[in-house]
């Protein structure tokens, strides 16, 4: 087993405060998840501002790089064929992003925007059914993608352009901080990636299995138990490790390729056997909305809620600054995949590419899914609102598809597509864990037993946190720990800024045909 590759201090770092973090949760979880409640109440409601700016400045930067001189940048040398066709380029990013938690929300989601809608709207009004439409396309929309792309930035630029053979955040950060991204500050940096990744896993676990579990109650009459859960979870693991293990072109892509085509004929039949002309018209007055409300979307914090005699709501809180945190969280995770999957495009590619196709495949899936589930509701075909307030979102999921014919293959295919959409998220999130915590990437890809071994850290955590009853402290933890990530993201764009300008000049400077220009030895070859 090669070790020499691996950087010990990060490795040995990110275990240490995964264990020193959770251990107290699992031996005092009452007062762990009351202090975490605590610290997630006085982040989000005191720095909300700063999540949303964040993600709105993103969106902002990212269009003025892609339509920049910066755009122009090619992630590999000129002539260079792209490593991954555009389909199965769009179908991994989309994957490593979104993850079953898609399936979930955007069956369900409506649902509780229509109870609670934003603006002070009266619930279940017209004005919220418009609402509820618009507003889950908007926090999967373009903002959330822009986030993810951000990171990519530098860490492709550095990757396949500076030839700096290194899967690295804190690597990433070093035109701003110079050497100390070598040193305790970089491993920090990294560290602080490692725990928002592997707790922001703990959302999308808690999503994915009790709907997996329902449609496995649905399919085989075996009640939904921690057993089950448990069982189900590692299934998963078991098959992203394989995925994992076996790279990106043998296990990820293939995988995500499955992934996607199976996802396409589920909306499809929905589609076609559902109330399509409703769909379709209610998915394009949304998307007008969207654009209309876009900016005030994304700006509203509810301001005039600390007077008294103001009606809070806390949907700022509730739901567009808790996306931006998770989204936050997992960026470092899916920049660093999105920059490894994209040799060969250029900057411009890389950057409208996942931010159109991300946002195209969340439309389809809320405006497909969320819709289907509204027109039960308001054609009284179905009590979906009253059945999800005594059941629970996973098994009204289920029951919005019992309504459809052959329902019992359809359930069957939405469970293994849970299954399949759990697993690529985690199966790039283990390639990309492995890759921060070695030295060197060579030939791009992670030492194989390292990557098992994130594979199975990636269950761990969640695992024993629901044993105890308690995946909410975990998502809790996720979102605290995306508050010092958006530090870690401004030093990401500024550090790509400040790389490529210089390389731009220098290429000027000495007429070279290539973007990178390695200075001292130009400078060493003059004085000889």
């Amino acid at each position: 087993m090669n070790t020499k590759l691996i950087d010990w201090p990060t490795f040995i770092g990110a275990l240490v405060v995964l264990l020193a973090v959770t251990l107290p949760l699992i031996l005092f979880p009452e007062a762990g998840a009351e202090v975490l409640n605590i610290i997630n109440n006085f982040v989000t409601g005191n720095f909300g501002i700063l999540y949303l700016a964040l993600g709105l400045l993103a969106f902002i930067f990212l269009l003025y790089v892609a339509f920049s001189k910066y755009g122009k940048i090619k992630l590999g040398k000129r002539g260079t064929e792209k490593e991954f066709g555009s389909f199965s380029w769009a179908a991994m990013l989309f994957s490593a992003g979104i993850g079953a938690s898609i399936l979930y929300w955007g069956m369900i989601e409506w649902a509780y925007y229509y109870q609670g809608p934003p603006f002070g709207i009266e619930p279940m009004t017209k004005e919220a059914i418009e609402q509820a439409t618009t507003y889950g396309i908007f926090h999967w929309g373009p903002i959330a993608w822009a986030l993810y792309t951000l990171p990519a930035l530098p860490i492709a630029y550095f990757y396949y352009v500076r030839k700096k053979p290194v899967l690295k955040i804190s690597a990433a950060t070093k035109p701003v901080i110079g050497k100390l991204a070598d040193g305790p500050l970089g491993i920090i940096i990294d560290v602080l990636f490692i725990f928002g990744l592997l707790g922001g896993a703990g959302t999308t676990l808690a999503l994915g299995t009790p709907m997996i579990a329902e449609g496995v109650r649905e399919l085989t009459g075996i009640p939904v138990t921690l057993g089950l859960q448990a069982v189900i979870m590692l299934l998963c693991t078991v098959i992203f490790a394989i995925s994992a293990y076996s790279g990106l072109n043998k296990g990820i892509k293939v995988l995500s390729d499955i992934n996607i085509w199976l996802a396409l004929f589920i909306l499809a039949f929905i589609f076609i056997f559902g109330p399509t002309l409703f769909i379709s018209e209610t998915t394009f007055t949304s998307l007008g909305l969207l654009v209309d409300k876009f900016f005030r979307m994304a700006t509203w914090l509810e301001p005039l809620a600390s007077i008294e005699t103001y009606p809070e709501t806390r949907f700022p809180e509730s739901w567009t600054i808790f996306y931006w945190a998770w989204w936050t969280v997992y960026a470092p995770f899916v920049g660093l995949f999105v920059a490894r999957i994209s040799y060969g495009r250029t900057i411009k590619e890389m950057i409208l590419g996942t931010m159109i196709y991300g946002t195209l495949g969340s439309v389809m899936f809320f405006g497909i899914l969320g819709n289907f589930g509204l027109y039960l509701q308001l054609s009284g075909s179905f009590d979906v609102i009253n059945y999800m307030n005594e059941y629970g979102a996973p098994a009204t999921i289920i029951e919005i598809l019992n309504q459809l014919p052959i329902s019992g293959f359809i359930v069957l295919i939405f469970t293994i597509l849970s299954v399949i959409f759990l697993s690529t998220t985690f199966d790039s999130a283990s390639y990309i864990l492995a890759a921060v915590v070695q030295k060197r990437v060579p030939g791009g890809e992670a030492l194989r037993w390292n990557r098992l071994f994130w594979a199975f850290a990636l269950l761990l955590l969640p695992l024993v946190l629901m044993f105890i009853g308690d995946l909410e402290t975990l998502q809790t933890a996720s979102i605290i720990a995306g508050f010092p990530v958006m530090f870690i993201m401004t030093l990401l764009g500024i550090s790509f800024i400040k790389a490529a300008g210089s390389d731009i000049r220098a290429m000027k400077e000495y007429r070279s045909p290539n973007i990178y220009i390695d200075r001292r030895s130009i400078e060493n070859k003059k004085e000889e």
